[in-house]
C-alpha cells in the first residue's frame, strides 16, 4: 500500500531530531500515536525503518534510503500545493505573475514557495501561457513579473537571467533513432517532420532559430508539454522538448534522447518586466530568489 504523507513527514522528522518523542511533539501528535503510525508505515513497506533505543531513535540503512526518497516526495507535494494556491487565487493580489509553461511546471512553484516562507502574507496570482504571451502581458504592464524561455527579449522589457535549460531531441524506444549509433545533425533534423510546440512558445522559437531557412514542416503542433510527451511515448514521431520536462520519462525508458551534433541546445531562462519600472517589494524578492536558486548547484 502507498504510504500516507503524514507518515513520511514523521519519518523525516525522526531522522532530523533523532527522537520519536520530539518528532511527535513537533508534528502535534502523541508519542503513542506517532509510534503506531511509524509501525504501520514499516508494515506497509515491509521494511524496518527505525531502531528505537534508550538514547533515542536512529534510522536503519533502509530507513535512511526511504527517508531520502520521502524528502523528495514531500518537496514535490509542497511545490504542488503552492502552485495550486497561486493558480486558484481570486482576490486582490500583491503580486501578479505570468510564466511560460516549462518554467511554470518545473521552477516557478518552488520560487513562490520560498517567497511565501519569507513573506507569508504575500498573495500571488500566476498565469501560465507561452513566452510570447508572457512578454506581451509584461509589455502592457498587466503583470508585475514574467518568466520566459525564449532566445530573445522583446523591446521595451528589462530582463534578468534566472537559470538555464537544455532542449533534447526525444523519441519512443521503438523509433529507429533510438538504436542509431551516431548523432543526428541539424540537416537531418531539419528534413525530419517533428512534433513541435505552437508558435509563440519559447521552445518553438528556439527550434525555429536552429533550423532557420530549412523549410522544415512539422509533423504535429501541440500547445502543451504533456501532450507532446504523450505523442512521443505513443510513437507518433520525434520531438524537441526541455530536458527537465522529459527527465522522468528518460529515466524510466519511456523515451530515448537522441544526441545532436554540432549545436549547443542550452538556452537561458529569464525574468522580464516593463523597462523603466523598478521592481520593489514581493516582485524584487521573488526575482532575488529565482536568481539565487538558478545559481545553486543542481
Amino acid at each position: 500500500m502507498t504510504p500516507d504523507l503524514e507518515s513520511l513527514r514523521l519519518l523525516t522528522m525522526v531522522a532530523e531530531l533523532g527522537s520519536l518523542g520530539q518528532a511527535a511533539e513537533r508534528l502535534g501528535v502523541s508519542q503513542p500515536a506517532a509510534s503506531k503510525r511509524l509501525a504501520l508505515l514499516e508494515r506497509r513497506l515491509g521494511l524496518s525503518l527505525v531502531d528505537r533505543g534508550r538514547r533515542g531513535s536512529a534510522l536503519t540503512v533502509e530507513g535512511k534510503a526511504v527517508c531520502q526518497w520521502a524528502g523528495r516526495v514531500l518537496a514535490e507535494v509542497d511545490a504542488l500545493m503552492v502552485g495550486v494556491a497561486a493558480l486558484r487565487a481570486d482576490h486582490a493580489q500583491d503580486l501578479t505573475l505570468a510564466s511560460s509553461m516549462t518554467l511554470a511546471e518545473h521552477f516557478v512553484p518552488g520560487w513562490i514557495g520560498a517567497l511565501r516562507r519569507r513573506s507569508p502574507d504575500v498573495y500571488v496570482s500566476l498565469k501560465v501561457t507561452n513566452s510570447e504571451q508572457v512578454a506581451a502581458l509584461a509589455t502592457e504592464g498587466r503583470i508585475g513579473l514574467g518568466f520566459i524561455e525564449a532566445p530573445t527579449v522583446p523591446r521595451g522589457l528589462s530582463s534578468r537571467q534566472v537559470g538555464a535549460d537544455r532542449l533534447a531531441v526525444v523519441v519512443a524506444p521503438g523509433h529507429p533513432w533510438a538504436r542509431r549509433r551516431r548523432p543526428v545533425d541539424l540537416d537531418e533534423l531539419a528534413r525530419t517532420r517533428l512534433i513541435v510546440r505552437e508558435p509563440g512558445s519559447g521552445t518553438r522559437e528556439t527550434l525555429d532559430r536552429l533550423l532557420a531557412g530549412a523549410g522544415a514542416r512539422p509533423l504535429m503542433v501541440l500547445d502543451a508539454n504533456v501532450a507532446m510527451r504523450s505523442a512521443v511515448i505513443a510513437g507518433v514521431g520525434p520531438a524537441v522538448l526541455s530536458a527537465v520536462t522529459v527527465r522522468d520519462d528518460l529515466a524510466e525508458r519511456r523515451m530515448v534522447e537522441v544526441p545532436v551534433a554540432g549545436v549547443d541546445l542550452t538556452r537561458r531562462l529569464r525574468a522580464v518586466w516593463p523597462r523603466g519600472r523598478r521592481l520593489v517589494g514581493a516582485a524584487e524578492e521573488l526575482l532575488r530568489i529565482a536568481v539565487q536558486t538558478g545559481r545553486s548547484p543542481g
